[in-house]
């Protein structure tokens, strides 16, 4: 995708930290137009300043390079932040009074978006009845997806609007929605936001990133997510206005090169993302070897070995990246095996080079993991969702047992093998939150699992951008895109995962770039500026 070219002009940041392999001590940076042309320290800044249009003050704030998400789902973000939240309710009666209370202040809306729900943490762990929904929504169509969007509360009336939805699988004729009945039901909730209130959304989600740091997002769109002109639409807007850069993937199965001229005409860079092959634990559709720990079932089956296989043979044979949304041990077994049999067909030095990449990635076996290492697949990985759901009181322990539970995002285990690993929120299922994801990885609620604030950094900024095949981005080195961030934190350390050595030092001597304490309890940066191409999007620095 393209971003608006910043004017060429010449900006030195001075007085501060900045983030470098170049140079471990930088405290200054000089950048040209939209690159980055030097990186050095303050006694060789002054050189530079009379030729500088521009010259900031840090004032001693850290200059990183800006991150990369890599995974969103933007329009659901963005009307997550405009619309009915109900990520904060605390049990079925509070979240059918924000239902209410939505209603009354948004008379005119054709149908009631919600998002956020989670039963699993509510007393009881029932959702609300579909009696109770009609009741709160006075008649209108409802449609409120749970936290993981795999799953759906749907009122009557949006009901009505969808023909034949009884006998989908996944119909529930008074609980939430899953499969084939939840996917038609969004698609009629979806099909009712009008242009104008997808852009507004869009803008919103887009400006919300830049003022987290976020420089670049992976849009992970798809016939049964968003649709064709979301995300047209959405790589439209990123293109025309300043903001973070946008990178679509369209999720639907090709068989064919043919196929793959319209994922093309989309503007998407690869046949990829939420392709799903499963659902999600907390909805109890991702797909198991064994059964769920609290239901009698193995969870949904979207895609199976030879319908991976097929994919990952057209796309590699046509230089498309392929990937999938893959969350059990026996979707991932599926995916594994797949793409080795597509390696097969048409030469694993080829799948290798394709970097086709792995959304979720969660319930990794032994055989997996090293299949992962073997066949070169990205792992774009959330640890928030760790955060939320792991431990041994969490959703993921009382949907899996504890023993399955403790093997979920196995951080630790991706680096050693040597996977790549691209760090992302999936938002709006976990919000957009760069240091807040470097801390759930840092500090993984199952400690063999966790890796230093180093590893994850990396894998937050030039780890996205190596999994869309450009690994010189994503790092503050001269003729670097300029793509940064400036901050305002706290003492800046080397944290270490690992309980059997220092958990963090501030020793010059190492030559390792220090980054903030993320310690849980203490306070995380604060975005005071963000940068793109040179371009400020986000500005609080002299606010």
């Amino acid at each position: 995708m393209t971003v608006p070219q910043a004017p060429r002009t010449t900006t030195l940041l001075r007085g501060g930290t900045v983030h470098s392999p170049a140079d471990p001590f930088a405290t200054a940076m000089v950048v040209e137009g939209d690159r980055v042309a030097w990186v050095g320290s303050e006694g060789a800044a002054e050189s530079f300043a009379d030729g500088a249009d521009e010259i900031v003050d840090l004032d001693g704030a850290l200059v990183t390079p800006a991150f990369t998400d890599a995974h969103v789902h933007t329009t659901a973000t963005g009307l997550a932040l405009t619309g009915l939240d109900l990520t904060g309710a605390t049990g079925p009666a509070e979240a059918l009074a924000a239902v209410t209370a939505h209603i009354r202040a948004r008379p005119t809306d054709r149908v009631v978006l919600g998002h956020g729900w989670d039963s699993a943490a509510w007393p009881g762990g029932a959702a609300p009845s579909r009696a109770a929904l009609d009741a709160a929504a006075d008649g209108r169509p409802v449609y409120l997806t749970r936290v993981d969007v795999h799953s759906a509360l749907a009122s009557t009336a949006l009901l009505d609007l969808v023909p034949g939805v009884t006998a989908l699988p996944g119909y529930s004729p008074d609980g939430p929605l899953t499969g084939d009945a939840h996917h038609a039901v969004r698609t009629a909730a979806h099909g009712t936001v009008t242009a104008d209130q997808r852009r507004h959304a869009q803008r919103a989600a887009l400006r919300h990133a830049a003022g987290l740091g976020i420089g670049a997002l992976h849009e992970c769109a798809g016939p049964l997510i968003s649709g064709e002109d979301d995300l047209t639409g959405l790589l439209a807007l990123a293109a025309e206005e300043p903001g973070p850069r946008v990178f679509g993937y369209w999720g639907e199965a090709v068989t064919s090169a043919r196929q793959l001229d319209r994922v093309r005409d989309l503007g998407a860079v690869g046949a990829a993302g939420d392709l799903f092959v499963d659902g999600s634990l907390g909805s109890h559709t991702a797909h198991l070897h064994a059964p769920y720990a609290d239901a009698d079932h193995t969870g949904l089956a979207h895609l199976d070995t030879a319908a991976v296989t097929a994919h990952v043979v057209a796309c590699t044979e046509a230089g498309v990246q392929a990937g999938f949304h893959a969350i059990g041990d026996a979707a991932l077994t599926a995916v594994t095996d797949g793409v080795r049999a597509a390696a097969d067909h048409v030469g694993i030095d080829r799948v290798r080079a394709a970097r086709h990449r792995i959304e979720h990635a969660a319930l990794l076996t032994d055989a997996t993991l090293a299949a992962f290492a073997d066949l070169a697949l990205t792992a774009s990985v959330q640890p928030a969702f760790d955060a939320a759901w792991g431990g041994p009181d969490g959703m993921y322990a009382s949907r899996l047992g504890s023993e399955r539970a403790a093997r979920l995002h196995p951080l630790a285990g991706l680096l050693r093998a040597g996977v790549p690993l691209a760090l992302g929120s999936d938002a709006p299922v976990t919000p957009l939150d760069p240091w807040g994801t470097l801390r759930a990885a840092a500090f993984h609620r199952t400690p063999e699992h966790r890796i230093s604030v180093r590893a994850a950094f990396a894998a937050h900024t030039r780890g996205g951008w190596r999994a869309l095949g450009r690994d010189g981005e994503g790092t503050l080195v001269p003729g670097a895109v300029a793509d940064y961030a400036v901050w305002r934190s706290g003492h800046l350390v080397v944290q270490a995962a690992d309980d059997r050595v220092a958990r963090w030092s501030t020793d010059p001597r190492s030559g390792t770039p220090g980054l903030p304490d993320l310690t849980p309890g203490e306070p995380l940066p604060q975005c005071l500026r963000t940068v793109v191409g040179g371009r400020t999007v986000h500005d609080r620095l002299n606010g």
